[in-house]
């Protein structure tokens, strides 16, 4: 079974000094060592894993002492210590991390600093985790970094051992292209290639790998196909892997008597015939305490009649306060608390219990099986498991929730009352519906989630995310036919082309040949393509064919000079066989153009940087030169205008690389590729292209042709070559040496 190395920026346990000079080892808390734990645990107990974890250990330890600590934190933890001094801890967590990205991937725009130093230093601890990977790594190993902390470390690992498995998975919110984009342009591709450096990447919600992979699209240029990145030669999968807890921990405990007795005698001490509230969060701005608070304060207002039967449980778990907003969010905070029990409170009564400190595990579950109603409104929150862990202790099914529509979580518990945190007005009204609701509504409610919290629990999604990197890393070509055409295959082809008489060549020009430009007319044809193609026809065992979508002037103007090369024009409407005059493939009436033009003038002037190509026998609407994503959307609507103007229409609208194009039906390059072999009997075939027109192609030749897609991997081809470079390469090495 392969090693699992756990990469994070903490280890679940913490280092303290203690009296004698040396350093004892404390449990770490969060919701992330909770869920790795109980999963790890289960995997070294039933199945053998061998897992080590990776992180920094929370504490300045001097030279002299970090081979003693790492020697004991592997034995008895399984753990690799990441030293840092104080002052790089500092600056890598408190700088970058939690200045920068942290309130920017929450949606806290005003609150992200953008200073190049906290940038350099995030740069810096990210380099010297992998530093201390490098001791670690062995064959076939499994690499799983786990948060924002270490955005760039996949890459940085991948550049290192290309064929690591590496899986990535951020457990905080990705936010909206508009939000991510305010990053410096150079942070933020880095931040991207960084992630895509890992073979998976996973978030916790659909919208959070949507928007990441929108992010990608419109900072890098790499389109996806189903949640497939093809960079290169290397597939990455992008997919959604909602976190879950350790369940079963949970109703264990709850159930326990001596928690019971704790909950019971809990609840007398606060008013045993009163409703009971609670919340427990870490001091974050995220979390919406204030506004959480605020809104208890219009639920007291509006409701007069609750007062003295209502308590609310508030536990704020100290944070971060290295950080200006958080020492002042705590100001705040309790400034608020004092006001609220200032106006509603009395000798026997006070509205709101308020602590700050953690809480012990036991101690958190009794809240959790006492409290008559859970108030968890974050304002942005990745996932949040205090929700999940609150249903899983409601050890009778009943109980309320209620919970932030911007919080992960919300989309697992659907039966909670959902809420948006911001509008005051609504949590009062939540909290009156929660206070008010019979029994019998509160266990349909709560059934269904508790039973779903048990089913798709942490060990599920651990295993869920490491199987689909396996599938991803072990076999890729069961979804995708086309393999990268390596050094030992061209030399099979080669050797094929070798040995045969007659050898037919079908190729792509755009994209193919030359590299794609922003206006048609500027891909003209280079002397050294040139000179290959004059070489690959100089062999007489060579038909050599360009089969393209451009129109035939264009090809003529720049190719005709070349003899014995055979040319296809708009996708198999003109044919020239070599020493030929131009005919067309068959006859075909262009009437059709004169109603769509309009029709694709109309979207030129929609979209700046677009436009029309007007060829005799199709039309073509480019994009290349306009916005990315604006292009993309007005092309969807062309392709739907087009599809509902042409019903009776004998035409065939086409989505290549940039570019809607409408042509003949039945013209096609597949149809002249056939023509092409039938005509001339090849012992062996080579076909090349980069599109959907090309794919005509590929689907007709015969299961022993050569074919081969470039720049991507998802084709019918059974080879891809990275790009235009790599096909003139592979040529080269098939045309004989001029005289």
């Amino acid at each position: 079974m392969p090693r699992l190395i756990v990469v994070s920026n903490r280890l679940p346990f913490s280092l303290a000094k203690n009296s004698r000079g040396g350093y004892s080892f404390k449990p770490s808390a969060g919701g992330l060592v909770t869920a790795l734990g109980a999963y790890l645990e289960r995997e070294k107990r039933e199945h053998d894993l061998e897992c080590i974890w990776v992180g920094w250990p929370g504490a300045d330890v001097p030279p002299e002492k970090q081979a003693d600590v790492r020697q004991r934190a592997m034995s008895a933890h399984g753990s690799w210590p990441v030293f840092m001094s104080a002052d790089e801890a500092y600056d890598f967590y408190y700088g970058f991390c939690n200045k920068t990205l942290w309130p920017l991937l929450h949606y806290f725009t005003s609150y992200a600093m953008y200073d190049a130093g906290q940038w350099e230093a995030y740069v810096e601890g990210n380099q010297r985790f992998a530093d201390e990977l490098e001791g670690l790594i062995q064959p076939g190993d499994r690499v799983w970094v786990q948060d924002y902390q270490l955005m760039l470390l996949p890459a940085l690992l991948r550049a290192r051992h290309p064929g690591l498995a590496i899986g990535f998975f951020l457990h905080i919110p990705f936010p909206s292209f508009e939000v991510f984009r305010l990053l410096p342009t150079r942070w933020r591709e880095d931040l991207l290639a960084g992630v895509l450096g890992a073979d998976l990447v996973g978030f916790h919600t659909h919208d959070y790998t949507q928007y990441f992979l929108r992010s990608v699209y419109r900072t890098l240029g790499h389109d996806h196909h189903f949640g497939r990145i093809q960079i290169g030669d290397h597939v990455h999968k992008v997919d959604t892997f909602p976190i879950g807890i350790d369940a079963a921990r949970f109703m264990e405990t709850a159930a326990k008597p001596e928690v019971a007795l704790l909950a019971t005698e809990t609840r007398a001490n606060l008013g045993a015939d009163r409703k009971i509230l609670f919340s427990v969060d870490r001091l974050d701005y995220s979390k919406g305490i204030l506004h959480r608070l605020l809104g208890f304060g219009e639920f007291l207002d509006r409701n007069p009649g609750w007062k003295e039967k209502v308590v609310f449980v508030l536990s704020v778990v100290p944070s971060r306060e290295e950080v200006p907003q958080y020492r002042r969010m705590k100001k705040d905070l309790d400034e608020m608390v004092g006001r609220i029990n200032g106006k509603h409170g009395n000798v026997g009564w006070t509205p709101i219990v308020y602590q700050y400190r953690s809480l012990p595990f036991e101690e958190l579950t009794a809240f959790y099986r006492m409290a008559d109603v859970a108030l968890i409104t974050p304002l942005r929150d990745g996932m949040n498991l205090v929700a999940k862990e609150y249903v899983a202790c409601r050890v009778e099914n009943d109980g309320v929730l209620i919970l932030s529509e911007t919080a992960g979580a919300a989309r697992d518990l659907g039966e909670a009352i959902i809420v948006n945190p911001n509008h005051q007005a609504e949590l009062a009204d939540a909290l009156r519906e929660a206070l008010d609701m019979p029994l019998d509504e509160q266990r349909r409610r709560m059934e269904p989630m508790r039973a779903r919290l048990a089913r798709f629990d942490a060990t599920w999604w651990a295993n869920s995310f490491l199987e689909s990197l396996e599938q991803v890393v072990s076999s890729p070509q069961e979804d995708f036919r086309a393999r990268p055409l390596t050094a030992d295959r061209a030399d099979a082809v080669r050797t094929r082309f070798d040995a045969a008489g007659k050898r037919l060549l079908l190729l792509d020009y755009d994209g193919t040949l030359v590299p794609f430009a922003a206006l048609p007319h500027l891909a003209s044809p280079d002397a050294a393509l040139k000179q290959l193609i004059r070489r690959l026809c100089a062999d007489e065992r060579n038909i050599v064919v360009l089969i393209s979508g451009r129109d035939h002037t264009t090809l003529q103007e720049w190719f005709g000079g070349e003899t014995g090369l055979n040319m296809v024009a708009e996708h198999g409407a003109w044919i020239r066989p070599a020493g030929e005059d131009w005919g067309l493939f068959r006859p075909v009436e262009a009437d059709w153009k004169e109603t769509l033009r309009p029709l694709f003038q109309m979207y030129v002037g929609r979209l700046p940087g677009s436009l029309l190509e007007e060829k005799d026998y199709s039309l073509a609407w480019h994009y290349r030169g306009a916005d990315t994503e604006l292009g993309e959307a007005r092309a969807k609507e062309l392709v739907d205008d087009l599809t509902q103007y042409t019903a009776n229409f004998d035409v065939q609208v086409l989505e290549g690389k940039k570019v809607v194009e409408i042509r003949n039906m039945g013209i096609n390059k597949g149809e002249a590729a056939t023509m092409l072999v039938q005509t001339h009997q090849p012992d062996v075939i080579l076909s090349i292209g980069d599109d959907q027109t090309d794919e005509d192609v590929f689907r007709i030749l015969p299961p022993e042709a050569v074919t081969i897609r470039v720049g991507t991997l998802f084709s019918r081809a059974r080879f891809s070559l990275l790009d235009h470079t790599a096909v003139r390469a592979l040529l080269e090495s098939l045309a004989p040496v001029s005289g």
